[in-house]
């Protein structure tokens, strides 16, 4: 069962737990839990997406319950219409608050996007974001015999392909969990001592237009365990008190290269 964030006749809108696909993928074929899937079972009718969430990420996802209302959604998606926010975890400390304005080349995979354009131009991409805490703990960690953290609010004015993840890179303070760009000794220490077995990026909140009764909707997830274990080791517990928390069952880990 997952939780249901929102639902209306129209539109479900549900917290997605780290480590779930959001539809069945001919790129992991071994996999049987899907959010599509289970929420249409859940629900007992048919949804239709209208944008995604990268497997390791949790959080807010938004679903169509006909095809005519996902293509209205899809639109405020496309058109830049709609606000969303996260919360990360990254590495090291991070202060005050800025907007990044950093182009991206497109990431290709290499069988999905086997047939893409490779010499394509660097896309616009750009990131508002704010420190809210930080936090420094007694466990050496490479070369420093501390480990340092930063709580940071993430607002992505585009959509690119691991925008938030490589452009917290760009700033040289990772996201947490992150395998393909992040600190991989960084990542194993998180792991190890804070619980930190997964990328710590979480989709918090979505403010939008309702695309039937015009009416504002804002939808906000809770946070799982994994965030909650660590917000009170790192003393950030008061820092979210707009964001609920909430208790999944044990899901699939996407970046297994942690442990």
């Amino acid at each position: 069962m997952l939780e249901i964030i929102y639902q209306d006749e129209w539109l479900v809108a549900v917290n997605k737990p780290a480590g779930w696909l959001v539809h069945r993928s001919w790129l992991d074929r071994h996999e049987k839990v899907f959010v599509m899937q289970t929420v249409r079972d859940q629900i007992g009718q048919h949804v239709f997406t209208v944008h995604r969430l990268d497997r390791p990420t949790s959080g807010v996802l938004l679903m169509g319950l006909s095809s005519e209302v996902g293509r209205l959604l899809s639109q405020q998606f496309e058109q830049h219409q709609l606000q969303k926010r996260y919360h990360a975890v990254v590495r090291g400390w991070l202060e005050g608050e800025a907007t990044l304005d950093y182009p991206l080349t497109e990431e290709l995979d290499k069988i999905a996007d086997k047939f893409s354009n490779p010499e394509k131009a660097p896309q616009p991409a750009v990131t508002h974001w704010r420190a809210m805490a930080t936090a420094e703990l007694p466990v050496p960690v490479s070369r420093y015999d501390t480990s340092r953290y930063t709580l940071v609010e993430l607002l992505p004015e585009t959509g690119r392909k691991h925008q938030l993840r490589r452009h917290m890179t760009h700033l040289r303070h990772p996201i947490i969990g992150d395998s393909a760009h992040g600190d991989l000794k960084q990542n194993r220490s998180a792991a190890a001592n804070f619980g930190m077995r997964r990328l710590m990026l979480h989709a918090s909140e979505l403010s939008l237009t309702h695309p039937v009764t015009g009416e504002p909707l804002l939808l906000r997830a809770g946070l799982d365990n994994v965030w909650q274990e660590m917000m009170m080791q790192f003393g950030w517990q008061d820092c979210l008190p707009e964001v609920p928390r909430v208790e999944f069952p044990a899901a699939s880990l996407q970046d297994s290269s942690l442990t």
